[in-house]
Formats: structure tokens, sequence, C-alpha cells
């Protein structure tokens, strides 16, 4: 296969074979970085995750056909853990804007091995925060009458009309410089033991590989990066005006766009650090995924972790300072109360400890990355959790003459079935995208490394 397209000239970026630091040969890259079939752990994988799936959905048949009683949300509580969920899942989408947008706009071409990956991540995670708000309404069959009937006075409204221009922008950023790699795939393998031929022709059998068509690819592309940003913030300000519009303590903030967006950042890029550990453990991409990258990405997560303490110190502080009755309620029930545990533990192995590790040169390297990545995915989720409940549970009336279960909130198992499905539901998404698609970006792979050689020659 004569590889000949062309594209705009880029930095170089290097790949060299680990055990001679040589560079990595064409066919040698193709052969790294085509998807591999699942072995037996990642049969295993995949069947946990159909496992949690499917029982997620028997949930939700229980709850179609019996009502939102089978919940323990009520009419305090009426936001409980499928918000949290949709909350968490609309934050981690805004990693695709972080690592392919203001990445690839900032010229920065470290994170081209990290570009696929965080859009499967963003897509992924927009489609179930769109689901989880249809299994939260109860009656999906009005999800037509946010269209039908809306207001534009209403969040919401807001809300569903970013969302889905946000997932179209994704889903382009995923698939355009998904084309060239879509030819390779297709030359690559013979039909008869390439399972995915059709598919890889449905979607790139016009892709000839000339010029005209990689200037016009490549202004798209540059042209989705710079809208992608600015509907980024908004889909996370508006959810946060969600909040932020209602008169309650603990939301009654003028804070919580730029709290929201930048804990959205930072939940994102440690998804994008699990996900760059597993895939270059279990995919051995040593040689792609080096640790410059564990290095550079340590880095970002150590400047998105700080600005999102500044910005939790401002939205407690502030209110604690001036302690209105209501706040006073609130606050108390997180620092001392009995969202305590679960507030503090947040902070720490959501924030401050990850802070910790990575800003030693040692807490850079893979596995300890690996390990600060998933502790503030983990104490995202917790956060976003806080978020919702506690403010619902201290409205500004004192509850009167209400079940006792009123004043109390913890998931039904339908809600943690539902709630875990829906994760296990994204990470299966991730998990067949994986298989389907190469992990990093082939053909720029070829054209960086054809780059550094050239210029070897020439010195």
């Amino acid at each position: 296969m004569n590889l000949v397209w062309k594209i705009k000239p880029r930095k170089p970026n290097k790949y060299y074979n680990v055990e001679n630091n040589n560079p990595i040969s064409r066919d040698r890259i193709i052969n790294d970085l085509v998807p591999k079939r699942f072995g037996k752990r990642g049969m295993i994988w995949t069947s946990i995750l159909i496992i949690f799936c499917l029982a997620g959905a028997y949930a939700y048949y229980r709850q179609l056909t019996q009502g939102l009683v089978v919940t323990n949300m009520r009419d305090y509580v009426s936001w409980g853990i499928y918000i949290s969920n949709f909350v968490f899942f609309v934050a981690i989408s805004l990693v695709g804007s972080l690592i392919t947008a203001i990445l690839r706009l900032a010229d920065v071409h470290w994170s081209t091995p990290l570009t696929r990956i965080a859009e499967i991540i963003a897509v992924s995670a927009i489609v179930f925060a769109s689901l989880i708000i249809i299994v939260d309404m109860g009656r999906p069959e009005r999800f037509m009458n946010l269209f039908l009937h809306g207001r534009l006075q209403s969040p919401i409204i807001w809300d569903v009309t970013v969302i889905s221009t946000y997932f179209l922008i994704s889903l382009f950023l995923l698939y355009l410089p998904l084309l060239p790699d879509l030819k390779i795939l297709i030359l690559h393998r013979k039909p008869s033991v390439n399972k995915f031929h059709k598919l890889y022709v449905f979607l790139g059998s016009f892709w000839k590989g000339h010029k005209d068509q990689f200037r016009i690819n490549d202004k798209s592309i540059n042209i989705l990066c710079v809208m992608i940003i600015p509907v980024a913030f908004c889909i996370h300000t508006v959810t946060s005006w969600l909040f932020a519009t209602t008169y309650r303590p603990g939301w009654d903030s003028t804070n919580f766009g730029a709290y929201f967006i930048s804990g959205a950042f930072l939940v994102g890029a440690g998804a994008v650090v699990v996900a760059m550990y597993v895939f270059r453990r279990y995919y051995k991409l040593e040689k792609y995924i080096t640790e410059l990258h564990f290095e550079k990405m340590g880095k970002i997560v150590v400047m998105l972790g700080l600005l999102y303490l500044y910005f939790n110190i401002n939205e407690y502080l502030i209110p604690a300072f001036k302690m209105k009755k209501a706040e006073e309620e609130h606050l108390r029930e997180l620092f001392s109360g009995s969202y305590a545990i679960m507030f503090w533990f947040a902070i720490f192995v959501g924030m401050l400890i990850p802070i910790f590790i990575l800003i030693t040169k040692k807490g850079r390297k893979p596995l300890p990355m690996f390990i600060a990545g998933i502790m503030v995915v983990v104490g995202a989720w917790f956060k976003r959790y806080l978020i919702v409940t506690p403010t619902l549970l201290h409205p500004f009336l004192p509850m009167q003459n209400v079940p006792e279960s009123y004043k109390h909130y913890f998931p039904s198992w339908e809600e943690w079935a539902i709630a875990i499905g829906s994760l296990a539901g994204a990470l299966l998404i991730i998990t067949f995208f994986v298989r389907i698609l190469p992990i990093i970006p082939i053909y720029e792979t070829i054209i960086e490394q054809n780059e550094e050689s050239q210029k070897d020659h020439s010195l």
C-alpha cells in the first residue's frame, strides 16, 4: 500500500522503537494501530458490562411499568442519582473540546495520540447524558413535548439545544479525522478476514486521498474545533443554570457556571489519563503513548485541579462568611453532618490527593497517573451527587406533616441499577469503538514519522 496522501505540514512528533531508538516503519505503525481482536480478558470485560446494562434495563422496565414510585425520590428530592449521573456525563464529555479543539488550535501536536481517545469518551458520555434525562422523566412518551411545546424562557430547552449541538459537532470531530484511517483499514486486510470491511467501506469508500479532499477536511476540522469550544462552555454553563436559576441554598450562586466548567475539564482530563493507561497497557502502545504524554497530561491535570479547587473555595467560603440561616444548615450538613464523609472524600480524593501525587515528577509516571486519574473520576461522581441531593433536602420552608422518608434520600436498588447500567453502557460504547476503530490516528502518526525521517536525513 503506497500512502502518498499529503496534508498541511505539522510539527514532528517522534515515534521511536523503544528497543533500539530507531524510527518505526510505516508498516509497523499500521500493524500496531489497526483494531485488534478481543482476547479472553476483553471478552470477560465486555460480558460484565453487558450484564450491568441488562440489569439496568430490567430496573428501567420496572420503573416504566410501576412508575417512579420504585425510586426513593419524593416531593423534596425529585432529582436524585439520575441527575447526578447526567451532570457527571456532561462533565466528562467536555474532554473532547479540551484535547481535540483547544490543544489542536494551540498547535500542540504531542496530543495527537490522545485526540481520538478524547472524542470517543466525549461521544459516549453525551449519548448517555441524553438517555439519563429520558430515564429521569418518568413519562418518556412526553419527551417530544420539549420540542413541540418548549418555551425559550426555560433553561431546560437551552440544555436540550446545546446538548444536541455538542453531540453533532463531537460526532463530526470523531468522524472527519478518521477518514484517512478508514482507507488504510479498507486496504490493509482482505475483506474475507476483516469482519468490519463493509462498515469501513460504507463510512469511507468516497475517500480517495486527493489533495482537495485533505484541504477541505483539514479546514472543516479547524472550523469544528472553533465551534465546539463555545458550545462546550455553553453546555455546562446551561447545565449549571438549571441549578443556579433555582432559589435554593447551595444553588443560589453566580459562580456556578465557572465552577461547573472547571470541574468538567478536570474530570474529563482524569478520564483521558485512565483511558491512556488502560489502552497503552492492554494494546501494548508504549511506543505511541509514551511517558512524555503522561508527563504533559499530569501537568494539565494539576493545573485544572488547582483551578477547580479555587472555585470550590470560592463556592463555600463566601456563603460560610455570610452564614445566612438556610445556607448555614446546608453547609453544616456538608462539613460536619450526615454528608460530611462523602464531602471530604470528594474534596481530598477528587482534588487534593491527585494534586499532591502529580505535582512531583515521579507522580507523573504512568501508574501513579492512572491511580490519580481514577481518584479524580470517582471523586467527581460523588461531588455531582453532593451538588444535587443535600440542597434538595434543605428547602427554605421547613418540612412539616410529611412521612419520615421524605426527609432522607438514598437511592433504591432500581436507581442504583439504572445508574450503574448507564455508566457500564458508556464504557461498552467505548469498548466497541476501540474494537472497530483505531485508538490512535494511524495516518497522522505515519505523516509525523515521515516528516521526522526527512528531517533526520536532511541533517
